[in-house]
């Protein structure tokens, strides 16, 4: 998927981005973060998110839907353009909403679901294959393998944020601008040299 840039916002394109996790891995921030930057680029933006049993490991998914007009904060199925999943089989139950020009930027990690962990299920395979089947481009990373998402596994969506915000029209220093004015103060810095490993990682990907 090509870099989108701010003609076409201004011409009417709509950007629909699912970033899909499970409870506590920051989906809901790494939205927050995704719609001050909007606004405060004269945008309009509109946000959703569901949850799951967040705080036993349940799906969350937040919407956020950017541009000159947006009018619903839902996503329709085949819709989006990105999918930004913070674990392997949540790409994979969002992908349904991925349209077929869309890119699927998906961390490698793998959290077993409440149906693996009570043995009811098997963890799902051939998820990658299945990805490729459906988007015009996966970048794919562990992000668990990089600094300082290794030190600290919280750091895992603003890592991915950073991938994210290579594809997006808005210079580097606007999002860590507003990471500074959105994420706690003490948080900060941590959050902000994640991102820019992601920034980093991404630039190997062009």
């Amino acid at each position: 998927m090509k870099q989108m840039n701010k003609k076409e916002h201004s011409n009417g394109h709509k950007t629909d981005i699912l970033i899909a996790g499970v409870g506590g891995q920051g989906t809901i921030l790494t939205g927050r973060v995704i719609a001050a930057l909007a606004i405060n680029e004269g945008l309009d933006v509109k946000t959703a998110e569901t949850h799951g049993m967040a705080q036993r490991g349940g799906s969350v998914i937040t919407h956020a839907r950017l541009g000159e007009k947006v009018y619903s904060p839902l996503i329709p199925q085949g819709d989006g353009d990105i999918l930004l999943s913070f674990e392997k089989v949540e790409a994979l139950r969002w992908l349904p909403f991925l349209n077929p020009s869309g890119t699927v930027i998906v961390n490698t990690q793998q959290l077993e679901p409440m149906p693996v962990l009570t043995g009811t299920m098997e963890y799902p395979t051939g998820i990658r294959k299945e990805i490729e089947s459906k988007a015009a481009r996966l970048i794919e990373v562990d992000a668990l393998s990089h600094e300082p998402v290794k030190q600290n596994s919280r750091m895992v969506n603003t890592f991915l944020l950073g991938i994210l915000a290579r594809i997006m029209p808005f210079e580097k220093e606007k999002w860590l601008r507003v990471m500074e004015q959105t994420i706690k103060a003490r948080l900060v810095d941590i959050n902000k040299q994640s991102f820019e490993a992601g920034w980093e990682f991404a630039r190997g990907k062009e």
